[in-house]
Formats: C-alpha cells, structure tokens, sequence
C-alpha cells in the first residue's frame, strides 16, 4: 500500500486541484495521473440547472459516442422466438424470454444492457423492482423497447449509452478508458456534452450547465470549463 501511495502522489504531483481547464487538456492531465495497473474508466460528471423533482425538467437521452466506451457491453434480449435469431445474429450475449425472467426474479442480473420489444413489456413490468435500481429497466426513450432488434443490438455494442440526470441535478457517464487517445476522449466528451445542451429543458432558468468535471477511477475530479465544451 506504501508503494501504491508514493505512485499516486507521483502521478497527482502536476495536478492543480484549484485549476479550471479546457476539454483537451483536461483529458491530457487525466491521462498524465493514470499510475493503476489496469485499464481506467474516465467519466463525466455534469451538474445541470434543472429541478428533477419537476418532470418537464427531467433531462435524460441517449447518445452514440464515436469512439464507444472501451468496455464490453453484455445485452439481454428478451423476445419471442421469431426475433430470437436475429438477436444472436446481430451479437446479444444471451436471447431468450421465460427462463431469464425466472432468473432474473432469482436475483441473477449479470448484464449492461436489457433489450425487449413492445409485446413483452407486460412481463416485464413486475421486473421493475429488481431492474430499475439497477438501470436495467427497458425503456422506449433510450431505445431499448423496440422491434428494431438488431438496430438495437449493434448500436448498444458500437458505444451507445443512455445518461439520466439524478435527483441531485448531475448526469454521470462513461466516456471511456485512460487508454484511449486524447482526441478520442475528447471527441467522446464533445457528443456526450453538446448531446445534453441540445436537451436544455425550456423551463430551466438561468445557467444550465453549471458545472463538468472529468475524472478516471483512480484520479480527482478535473474541472472542465464549461465553455470549452459548450461551443
């Protein structure tokens, strides 16, 4: 733990915690801090000027990022069995319908991504007790309740990720690992970003975004400035 210690300080010795940066070089010094051993995730978080209390101030979405997520998205399609095909063909991880809602009741929720079609959703409401804390639930707006199954499938795997503001008015996500170029998690961060100042609720008042910090899983939050990514 000593050493552990010693490389963090090492990789942290360059950072101004008190500094405001650009986009870029935001993602320049989060990759500068990467001292961990394995692969991090680097996140966004961004805090809105809206009252999600308010439904017409709810802010939620999907987004394609570029360059994906740098992780391996594991999909659930649950369907019948005339879609079943061309949910394995299109690359699901598991297909199915009857036998993984049991195991989902049984508390087996070991995937990314559930996606369903419209039929089904009946069946899968009373799963909402387990699914929905866990942000598994299908849902029409993020584009997983649908019969474009395999529009679906390759989108989820190619980087598309759903993003909800939380009670406290920030939208956290994952816009992919240190290891990615800096272009590439810049460009990440632009389509994620502009993707959210397009969604400004009309009646949100004053400053929507307040606020965008970057960070990986081992680093501090590095602040952004909102202006460099709101252009």
């Amino acid at each position: 733990m000593g050493k552990l210690t010693k490389n963090r300080k090492e990789a942290f010795a360059g950072f101004d915690r008190n500094a405001v940066y650009p986009l870029r070089e935001a993602a320049d010094v989060i990759k500068k801090m990467h001292f961990a051993k394995f692969d991090e995730s680097v996140d966004l978080d961004i805090r809105l000027g809206v009252d999600p209390r308010k439904a017409n101030q709810m802010v939620r979405g999907v987004v394609t990022l570029p360059h994906g997520t740098g992780k391996t998205t594991k999909v659930l399609v649950l369907c019948t069995p005339d879609k079943e095909k061309e949910a394995k063909d299109a690359g699901a991880d598991y297909v199915g319908l009857d036998e993984y809602i049991e195991k989902i009741k049984g508390g087996w929720t070991d995937v990314d991504v559930i996606i369903t079609v419209p039929g089904i959703m009946p069946k899968i409401g009373p799963l909402g007790k387990i699914l929905g804390p866990r942000g598994l639930m299908p849902n029409p707006k993020a584009g997983t309740v649908t019969m474009e199954i395999e529009k679906a499938v390759k989108e989820v795997k190619a980087g598309k990720i759903d993003f909800k503001v939380d009670k406290y008015g920030i939208v956290h996500a994952s816009i992919g690992k240190v290891s990615f170029e800096k272009n590439k998690l810049v460009d990440n961060a632009k389509e994620l970003l502009q993707t959210i100042v397009r969604m400004k609720p009309a009646s949100a008042k004053g400053t929507y975004m307040k606020s965008v910090y970057m960070s990986s899983t081992m680093s501090p939050g590095v602040k952004v400035d909102t202006k460099s990514v709101t252009l």
